[in-house]
C-alpha cells in the first residue's frame, strides 16, 4: 500500500513538499505489478491466480486418458470466461493509460502555450513599462510647458513692455546726457578752480613781495632816521664845545 504524507509551507506561493514511503521507481514497479496481477488490498484471491487455477484445471483435465470431453469443454469455457474477465480490466487500464498519455500531451501543449503566454506577457509588461515612463516624461514636459505658459500669461503685453523699454531707453539717454553735461561742468569747475588757485598763489606771492619791500622800506627809513638823529646830536655837542 502506498503511504503518502504532505506538508504545506507557511509562506505564500511556497510549493508543497510531498514525502512518499517508496521511491518513484518502486512506485512504478508496484503499480505495474498490481495492474498485471489485478491485486488489491480489499479483494480476496488475485484475478491472475484465479486464471492460473482455471488453466491448470483445464490442462490437467486434458491430460487425463478418460473420456472427459464434456468436462474439458466446460473447463475450457470457464477458462475463456476467466480470461475475458481478466482481460477486460486490462483493456480498461490500457484505455485509461492511453487517455492519460493524451491528457499528458495536451497538458504539455497547454503548459508550453502558457509558458509562451507568460513570456509574451512579460514582454508586454516591459513594453508597457517603457510606454509608462515615456508617458510620465511627456506629461512632465507638458506640465512644464503649461507652467511656462502661465508665467508668460501673467506678464504684460508685448506692446506695453516695448513702451516701458522705450521709456527706459529715453530716461537712460537723458541721464547719460545729464551725466555728460555734469562731467563737462565738473571739468570746467576743475579748470576754474585750478586757475583760482594759480591766481591766489600769484596774489600771495605778490603780497609777500610787497610785504618784504615795505619792510625793507621801513628798515631803510628807520636807519635814515637814526642816522639823522645821530648827526643832529653830534652837531649839538660840537657847538657846545666851541
Amino acid at each position: 500500500m502506498l503511504v503518502k504524507g504532505r506538508k504545506v509551507g507557511g509562506g505564500r506561493g511556497e510549493e508543497m513538499a510531498a514525502h512518499y514511503a517508496f521511491s518513484p521507481l518502486e512506485d512504478d514497479v508496484i503499480i505495474k505489478h498490481r495492474l498485471l496481477t489485478r491485486t488489491t488490498t480489499t479483494r480476496g484471491e488475485p484475478p491472475l491466480k484465479k486464471l492460473q487455477k482455471k488453466f491448470t484445471s483445464f490442462a490437467l483435465e486434458i491430460d487425463k486418458d478418460a473420456d472427459n470431453y464434456s468436462d474439458c469443454e466446460r473447463l475450457y469455457k470457464a477458462f475463456l470466461q476467466e480470461m475475458n474477465t481478466f482481460e477486460l480490466p486490462l483493456l480498461k487500464s490500457k484505455a485509461v493509460i492511453d487517455a492519460n498519455l493524451r491528457e499528458k500531451e495536451n497538458f504539455n501543449e497547454l503548459q508550453e502555450d502558457i509558458r509562451r503566454q507568460i513570456l509574451q506577457a512579460q514582454d508586454d509588461i516591459e513594453d508597457l513599462k517603457k510606454q509608462l515612463e515615456e508617458s510620465k516624461i511627456e506629461r512632465q514636459h507638458k506640465e512644464e510647458c503649461e507652467a511656462i505658459r502661465r508665467l508668460i500669461a501673467l506678464q504684460p503685453p508685448r506692446s506695453e513692455t516695448q513702451k516701458i523699454i522705450s521709456d527706459l531707453e529715453k530716461e537712460i539717454a537723458a541721464l547719460e546726457a545729464e551725466n555728460t553735461a555734469g562731467s563737462r561742468t565738473l571739468e570746467l569747475r576743475k579748470k576754474q578752480f585750478s586757475l583760482l588757485l594759480h591766481v591766489v598763489d600769484e596774489l600771495q606771492n605778490t603780497i609777500e613781495e610787497e610785504q618784504k619791500s615795505l619792510a625793507e622800506e621801513v628798515r631803510i627809513s628807520m636807519e635814515e632816521h637814526k642816522n639823522s638823529m645821530e648827526d643832529a646830536f653830534g652837531g649839538s655837542e660840537a657847538m657846545a664845545v666851541d
